[in-house]
């Protein structure tokens, strides 16, 4: 993998080294600035969403998610300069959701109510592990990840079977019950099987037959296997998993974290770090 290990400019590195990094002292006020811009925004989110307080400060909530919006507008533009490789921040997971934290106000000037998704948000509040020097929990979710990664194709075959089964039992539950008993369609069958499997139980439709009730029965039942067999699976490859402890350095050039201590090189990208 080529690695672009030309030095970068000085301007560039002084702002890598704040926006991205957690052990200096301008990386930290940073940080916790950044914290508390988030978490005042998506609190006038949630504020202008009640119909009271809207009616009440809506022109000032309104200002509010504007001039937040700016300024992560200008992060984020500060974050993609300051990288060697911007697309490669731009397509991780933080660049994503730094750009669908901006996205939804700009949106709202053509679709009315759009802001309301600007609680995407909160999700950049998950850099607080790294404010707080939290690298053990940085670790704990690579591990989770891997594991979800692992058992990826095990728990597509189980929710195939599942699927398999609710169309099976809501096509069962719609011939027994029928349309007198408010099982209109398979559709409907369908969903109640869901509903029922999942242990939810709406209960604004049931059988009525003594047959219906027993498969209801029969199919609460299931609903204990579906449960418990993802999370054994999940739970089997997470043992697995090897735990390598990690640092909050970020790559320079593609912004990438969760590092060994001891790494020289960007696990994602090959730059130096």
């Amino acid at each position: 993998m080529p690695r672009d290990d030309s030095p970068p400019s000085a301007l560039r590195q002084r702002l890598h080294e704040v926006i991205f990094e957690a052990d200096t002292r301008a990386g930290k006020l940073f940080d916790a600035i950044l914290l508390a811009l988030i978490a005042a925004s998506v609190s006038v989110v949630v504020l202008e969403s009640a119909p009271a307080v809207r009616a009440r400060y809506g022109p000032a909530l309104r200002l509010a998610e504007w001039s937040f919006t700016v300024l992560f507008t200008i992060e984020y533009g500060l974050r993609l300069f300051s990288v060697g490789k911007p697309m490669r921040y731009a397509t991780s997971f933080f660049g994503i959701v730094d750009l669908l934290s901006v996205i939804p106000t700009y949106f709202s000037v053509l679709v009315p109510g759009a802001q309301s998704l600007l609680v995407i948000r909160i999700l950049r509040l998950l850099r607080i592990f790294r404010v707080f020097k939290l690298s053990q929990y940085l670790g704990e979710s690579r591990e989770l990840w891997r594991a979800l990664q692992a058992s990826r194709r095990k728990i597509l075959v189980f929710l195939f079977t599942v699927l398999t089964v609710v169309v099976i039992v809501g096509a069962l539950i719609h011939v027994v019950e029928g349309p007198e008993h408010g099982f209109t369609s398979i559709s409907t069958g369908i969903y109640w099987a869901i509903v029922t499997l999942t242990t939810v139980g709406y209960g604004d439709i049931s059988p009525q037959t003594t047959l219906g009730r027993f498969i209801a029965s029969a199919v609460m039942l299931m609903g204990y296997g579906v449960i418990a067999v993802p999370t054994g699976i999940v739970t089997a490859e997470m043992t697995r998993a090897m735990r390598a402890p990690v640092s909050t350095q970020a790559c320079p050039h593609c912004a990438a974290e969760g590092h060994e201590h001891d790494a020289a090189f960007c696990r994602k990208c090959g730059g130096k770090l």
